[in-house]
């Protein structure tokens, strides 16, 4: 029987490794895009070898669907973690769209990813399902707006592709260096997203 410290031990160190193939997924699928990322290179960046990652992962289609649910989880605790369900709708959809800015802003290697994950058909069918789960909040909120006759009465999809999905192009344009989000920015997208949403 194993001390118990030398248990805990033996679980941190398990947990470090799968954390440090999940981050170097993230960093080469950023960087290279899924299909120039093999396994080889994500063993060499997490410093582990590679028969390491299949105690954690069946293959690289589950690294990847794991490391996308890991984010987008972050993700959405991230940007619900203020938003009150009984605000208007107005007021609820700012704060829901505020923190997905702050998180954009201020976590570029997730936000990315998690960009890459949304335009590529890299994540299984199953786990992007699992993922559109997670925003349920928006769309129960969507819902709401819709029965109020404040928003108008579109398919989710095109909601969001109208007010949330720009975020992703003034990140990209932020993270090459071609525009500076400031507050005064911040104010005119999130007005530009509610007035193409709204009825």
């Amino acid at each position: 029987m194993w001390p118990k410290t030398t248990t805990m031990a033996k679980l941190q160190k398990s947990i470090d490794k799968r954390n440090a193939l999940v981050k170097a997924t993230i960093a080469l699928v950023n960087n290279n895009g899924f299909h120039d990322t093999a396994m080889s290179k994500i063993a060499k960046m997490a410093n582990v070898s590679p028969a390491t990652i299949y105690l954690y992962f069946e293959n690289k289609q589950d690294l990847v669907n794991q490391t996308y649910l890991e984010v987008k989880t972050t993700y959405t605790d991230f940007i619900f973690k203020t938003y009150i369900e009984n605000t208007s709708v107005k007021t609820g959809f700012e704060v829901i769209w505020k923190r997905i800015a702050e998180f954009n802003s201020n976590e570029c290697e997730y936000s990315f990813f998690l960009n890459q994950c949304n335009n590529t058909p890299i994540i299984d069918e199953p786990s992007r399902k699992d993922g559109i789960k997670n925003l349920q909040p928006l769309i129960d909120l969507w819902k709401r707006g819709k029965d109020e006759g404040v928003i108008k009465p579109i398919s989710d999809y095109i909601l969001y592709a109208y007010s949330i999905n720009p975020l992703s192009t003034l990140m990209m344009g932020q993270k090459q260096g071609h525009f500076k989000l400031t507050k005064e920015h911040i104010e005119e997208a999130f007005i530009a997203a509610w007035d193409s949403i709204k009825l």
